[in-house]
């Protein structure tokens, strides 16, 4: 993969950068927003990988910016901070995947290649769809076959989620990060648990399901 790395940490640049390209990717390096955006714009990357506390332009700002400008290269964010809210804002702005620091090299590469397997996505455009499934992310507007959804914020974070890698099969492990911040064991009924809430809104009213369980590897979202 062709890979932009935006991180203003020296130590984790140069350890990233190091196991990226050992494992045989292209890696371009840089330490600020500003030249994370300009790069981006300029180039034809696979993923791109944001920090979201960049100096300058935060990550939230480089993706808005390449979104507005109609790029819809996959986005993974690295973060250390474990709001539900500010995971929200990133999914609104069209981040693909979050990863909490600490986390594991593997867990990184593991997170690349289901990126890499994502759909196109389409550009420049603030309406997540899935079948009669809509999402509009500017004004947090939940739809289906013309039905408003009302969702609390963690349901809103997941189903945005979900929506933004569908037909990837997400592990609980992966939506707790995401959702929660860091996983503990604890965490597995609660996934478990937003998922029969969010089922019971998105796909009981319905003639159809967009929400599937994969047994023993996690739930999915696809027509």
């Amino acid at each position: 993969m062709q890979l932009l790395l935006a991180e203003d940490e020296r130590k984790t640049i140069d350890y990233l950068t190091k196991g990226l390209r050992e494992d045989g990717h292209a890696v371009n390096a840089v330490g600020n927003g500003a030249d994370a955006l300009a790069l981006a714009l300029a180039g034809d990357f696979d993923a791109i990988i944001l920090d979201v506390m960049l100096p300058g332009l935060d990550g939230w700002e480089v993706l808005k910016r390449l979104r507005t400008a109609g790029r819809a290269t996959p986005v993974l964010f690295l973060t250390a901070r474990d709001h539900v809210e500010d995971r929200v804002r990133g999914f609104d702005l069209g981040a693909n995947d979050y990863l909490i620091k600490p986390f594991a090299f593997a867990e990184l590469l593991a997170r690349l290649r289901n990126l890499a397997r994502l759909p196109k996505a389409a550009p420049g455009s603030s309406l997540v769809t899935v079948g009669d499934l809509e999402i509009d992310t500017l004004r947090h507007r939940v739809t289906r076959a013309g039905q408003g959804l009302q969702l609390t914020s963690k349901e809103y974070a997941l189903l945005l989620l979900l929506a933004r890698n569908q037909g990837r099969v997400l592990s609980r492990t992966l939506i707790a990060e995401a959702i929660w911040g860091l996983f503990h064991d604890q965490q597995s009924n609660a996934v478990d648990a937003l998922m029969r809430r969010l089922r019971a809104k998105l796909d009981t009213p319905f003639d159809t399901a967009l929400l599937h369980t994969i047994r023993g590897t996690g739930y999915v979202l696809d027509i």
